[in-house]
């Protein structure tokens, strides 16, 4: 996407929001923008944004988003800064055998496995099948920190789930964990999401503002037009956001735009076309100058060729876009399903394709004409002590592919990384935090729990 076309889908965007509008299901946050400044749309809770109001509320969201981690790093997301990765938010979980509901101990397990894997950067929560829905979001958010010293980002699924969630917020310090909704378009924002924002607002939580248009369904069939109808989406949902809270950090999210497939009548998250919508996230964030997000997904229902093809191809791509956030590690089936296999094999093509990615370097270090000329002709540079000493650094070095020959190799890639991922789980006894704090974290629930009951 050259600056060009992000300038024209901007343009179209802007006619949009001004001539049509979107629908914001929520009356006391259409009065607000009413009273800043928007304009009635054509039916109820319809608003249309004239372009000086998107300027003015665009330039209020920052540059640089931080997420930080409970062991006191932090990243700083920007339009141009290197990629963070993270999990998937997945409602089953596929241990080789059978895929069953997820519980709390297998995202108890899932966020331990995280804390080993250096290329996860961020464990997303789960739909656990042993929690009340309306609990889903700060269980899991008190479930991940008892057990990954990663960042969090958590699922919101209640807007009193949303209280207990930011109630947690001053038990560790900085954004420890963020949070993100989706638009359920077209150009339609829910009450359920709108609510959200609003009672999250305030505690300088990191939101990722998520549109998701189905090429074919809920945008246009061409790539362009659908991408038009999320960039409308987001625009809006940023609005509403630095409406709330001037200055609060935001995401844009066009990456979970997908397409439709006529023939099975299914939702396709693994597709070229998915590639492409990343493209244009991270395009349209450096255009509008704030961090961008995607997923790489599939529909692959085992750690099979496909999910290695579709992976690979996603995660190769939104690298090579710069897509700020990109999540996804884990999954198959659409999204739906975890694998902690599949967790451990996503880790190694991100590892491959970094490798790839940083190339080599070209100088007389490198070079090494010295030692060229000392091994000379028809000798062997495997005894050197160069070798010895640095091939760690010019050669990848893989923890679960195969390079063992047929008769050494007892099992396929996927049982190998199972085996890693239970192994690093089952030798994973180290608490995350100290006593006091979960007893907080554990009292916060109880008492949201029992609100909600």
């Amino acid at each position: 996407m050259s600056p060009e076309d992000a300038k024209r889908i901007h343009d179209t965007s802007l006619r949009i929001l001004g001539e049509v509008g979107v629908r914001l299901e929520h009356d006391e946050i259409v009065a607000l923008l009413l009273r800043a400044g928007a304009r009635p749309g054509a039916g109820a809770q319809e608003v249309r944004f004239p372009p000086e109001m998107v300027r003015e509320y665009l330039a209020l969201a920052p540059q640089t988003v931080e997420l930080a981690a409970r062991d006191g790093s932090s990243v700083a997301l920007t339009p141009e800064s290197d990629p963070v990765f993270w999990t998937n938010p997945g409602m089953y979980i596929w241990d080789g055998v059978e895929r069953r509901g997820a519980t709390a101990a297998d995202l108890a397990d899932v966020a331990r496995l995280c804390d080993h894997l250096r290329n996860v950067q961020g464990v997303l929560g789960m739909a656990m099948a042993d929690v009340p829905p309306p609990c889903r979001d700060f269980v899991g958010l008190r479930v991940i920190a008892e057990n990954c010293r990663k960042h969090i980002r958590v699922l919101c699924f209640s807007p009193t789930g949303m209280e207990a969630i930011a109630a947690m917020k001053p038990l560790f310090p900085g954004p420890w964990f963020s949070m993100g909704f989706t638009a359920h378009g077209p150009l339609r924002w829910t009450h359920l999401a709108l609510e959200i924002f609003r009672r999250s607002a305030g505690h300088g939580i990191p939101v990722t503002i998520n549109g998701e248009p189905m090429a074919g369904v809920t945008g246009p069939v061409s790539l362009a037009g659908s991408i038009v109808v999320g960039n409308v989406e987001i625009l809006a949902g940023i609005i509403v956001n630095q409406l709330l809270e001037p200055g609060r950090p935001v995401i844009y999210n066009l990456g979970l735009a997908h397409t439709f497939d006529m023939r099975h009548a299914t939702a396709v998250t693994g597709g070229p076309e998915n590639a492409l919508f990343a493209r244009a996230s991270a395009a349209m964030g450096r255009f509008y100058r704030l961090p961008s997000s995607s997923w790489v997904s599939t529909e692959a229902v085992y750690e099979d060729e496909q999910a290695g093809l579709e992976k690979m191809f996603g995660f190769g791509t939104h690298i090579r876009e710069r897509v700020g956030v990109i999540w996804g590690m884990g999954q198959l089936e659409s999204e739906m399903t975890m694998s902690p296999a599949q967790l451990v094999i996503d880790n190694e093509m991100i590892d491959y394709i970094r490798h790839f990615e940083r190339g080599y370097r070209v100088d007389d270090e490198t070079m090494q004409y010295d030692l060229i000329r000392e091994v000379g002709i028809a000798g062997c540079y495997l005894e050197t002590e160069d070798t010895l000493c640095n091939f760690r650094e010019h050669l990848y070095q893989p923890a679960v592919l195969n390079r063992k020959p047929r008769e050494s190799c007892p099992q396929p890639l996927a049982e190998t990384a199972r085996a890693q991922a239970a192994e690093l789980v089952a030798a994973d006894v180290e608490a995350k935090i100290p006593a006091a704090t979960t007893a907080e974290l554990r009292r916060i629930e109880e008492a949201f729990r029992q609100r909600l009951r």
